[in-house]
Parts: C-alpha cells; sequence; structure tokens
C-alpha cells in the first residue's frame, strides 16, 4: 500500500541558450578592437603630422562657446541677430586653397615669357643676320678701295701706306706717313697733292656707305718748341679737319660726320717706337650702325 502512495516525481529540464558558449563576449571583443585600431591610427597621425598641424587639429575639436551678436550686416528693423563661436574663429584650422586667378596669372606669365624669349631670339637672330651683313658690306668695300688705289697709275705707289680693317667700332681706313712719303707739310695741316687725291679715293667708296664717319689725326712724339702755343693737340685736330674738308668737297653729306678728333700722340700705331713716321696718319672710321627692326618684324 505505501508503495502505492509514493508520490511521482517528474524533473523537467529547461534548456536555455547562451550559457558558456553565448555571443555576449562577442560584442565586448568588437569594441575591444575597435578601440585598438583607433588607438594605433591615433598614433600613426600623430607621428605623421607636424607640430603644427596637431595644433590646429586640436584647436578644431575644442569646444566652442556660443554667443549671440547682433552686430550684422542690417540695422534697425532688418538687423538680425548671429552666433559668433570664439573658438572655432580664433583657432580655425588653416587649409590652404589653390587660387585659380593666382593659377592663371602665372599660366598666363608664363605664356608671356616663352613669346618674350621668342620675341628675344628673333631680335637677336636679326642683329646678328644685319650684323654679317655689315661685315660682308665692309670687306667688300675695303676690297673696292684697295683696288681703286691699285688701278690709279698716280696713287699705285701709295698703296702701302693705305691700312683698312674691320674692327668693333666698324670700318677703319688709316693713311699713314712714310719717312720719304709725307701726307701733310712738316708741321702743318696743309696736304700734298698726292695725299688729297688718296682722300678723294677714299671719298669715292665712302660716299656711297651709309655709315656715320668719325675723323682722327695723329701725331709721333716729336713735339714743338717749349713754350708753343701751338702743339700736336692743335695739329691733330687742324689735320682730321682738313681731310673731313676734302670728303666733304667731294660729295660726302655734312651731316654723315659724328666727329672729328685729335689726339696727338696719345695713340701711337707702333707703341714701342713713338716717334717713328707712321705714327703720323688720319684715321677714318666708318662707324658700325645698330640694327633696326623693321616695323612688324616680331
Amino acid at each position: 500500500m505505501a508503495d502505492e502512495q509514493r508520490p511521482i516525481i517528474i524533473k523537467r529540464i529547461k534548456k536555455v541558450s547562451g550559457g558558456g558558449h553565448g555571443g555576449a563576449w562577442k560584442v565586448a571583443y568588437a569594441d575591444f578592437v575597435t578601440a585598438m585600431m583607433a588607438f594605433f591610427l591615433l598614433l600613426w597621425l600623430m607621428n605623421a603630422t607636424t607640430e603644427e598641424q596637431r595644433s590646429g587639429l586640436a584647436d578644431y575639436f575644442s569646444p566652442t562657446s556660443a554667443s549671440t551678436s547682433s552686430s550684422s550686416g542690417a540695422g534697425d528693423i532688418l538687423g538680425g541677430v548671429s552666433l559668433n563661436t570664439d573658438g572655432a574663429q580664433s583657432s580655425a584650422v588653416t587649409v590652404s586653397i589653390p587660387d585659380q586667378s593666382q593659377t592663371l596669372i602665372k599660366k598666363q606669365d608664363g605664356e608671356g615669357g616663352e613669346n618674350q624669349t621668342q620675341s628675344e631670339n628673333e631680335e637677336q637672330s636679326f642683329e646678328e643676320l644685319m650684323a654679317q651683313r655689315e661685315q660682308d658690306f665692309f670687306e667688300e668695300m675695303s676690297e673696292n678701295l684697295r683696288q681703286s688705289i691699285q688701278d690709279s697709275p698716280e696713287l699705285a705707289e701709295l698703296q702701302d701706306q693705305l691700312l683698312i680693317d674691320i674692327t668693333e667700332d666698324g670700318m677703319r681706313i688709316q693713311l699713314v706717313d712714310k719717312d720719304n712719303r709725307a701726307m701733310f707739310k712738316p708741321g702743318t695741316a696743309d696736304l700734298y697733292g698726292y695725299a688729297e687725291k688718296m682722300i678723294e679715293k677714299v671719298s669715292g667708296v665712302i660716299e656711297k656707305m651709309p655709315n656715320r664717319i668719325s675723323i682722327s689725326g695723329h701725331t709721333d712724339s716729336s713735339n714743338f718748341a717749349k713754350g708753343a702755343d701751338y702743339t700736336n693737340w692743335e695739329l691733330s685736330a687742324d689735320r682730321a679737319n682738313a681731310s673731313r674738308r676734302v670728303l666733304l668737297r667731294e660729295g660726302v653729306p655734312s651731316d654723315r660726320f659724328a666727329e672729328v678728333l685729335g689726339k696727338a700722340d696719345t695713340e701711337p700705331l707702333l707703341p714701342d717706337r713713338p716717334r717713328r713716321a707712321e705714327n703720323r696718319r688720319i684715321t677714318i672710321l666708318l662707324l658700325r650702325e645698330a640694327p633696326t627692326l623693321p616695323r612688324g618684324f616680331l
């Protein structure tokens, strides 16, 4: 009987998911990994930026206090209220934004520089061309003058007293004395007949040339009597002017004469022998002309 009255106990086990193998730990781990990633990113940023950039970033993220201001663009009824964020105003991060207008100006300057360089090259080429043409012209005229003297029966024997060369200043013609044949009478500016004829031959060539003319007279180192008022300076100047008058008479226009100089014995032809007759001479210089660009060349 006793066995029949014992209660029957039924044990029921309720299964609850997420015990020791639940997913809550994954959320915590994800937060940890995210925090570590942010930490290492911060370390990298601190290492990759400068002190000035870090200061700017710190100011940018600093909290700002908002204050109201009634100083808007309009007054009275149209007056408004604006918010001022003092922190942001005083510590804004400066970002360099390229100015398109400046970029355009620089580009235009670059193009202008290229055009200027091209113009300078063209001008230089023109100057070189004109200089070469002038050089060729001088050489041609020099040869014509030499040939003219050689072909003249009365002047052929004087050809060794005619010196022609081309210098940086232009085409130089020098009529020099010899020991037995002077161009001027001693101590005067009076030309001998053959010397005058030689200058006439020179005028026949240079009157065809457009270049301006410089004439200078030179003497040797022999001086006049001590105390004389007339010196080698006056003598050399008078001889240069006498040569100018012959050229003028033979048809060379007066406006082509740039200067007439007396240089006494300051520029001897033979510096080591200042008393030699060759130092007494007349120099006629056809000056080089500065090339002028024609209109519309560039």
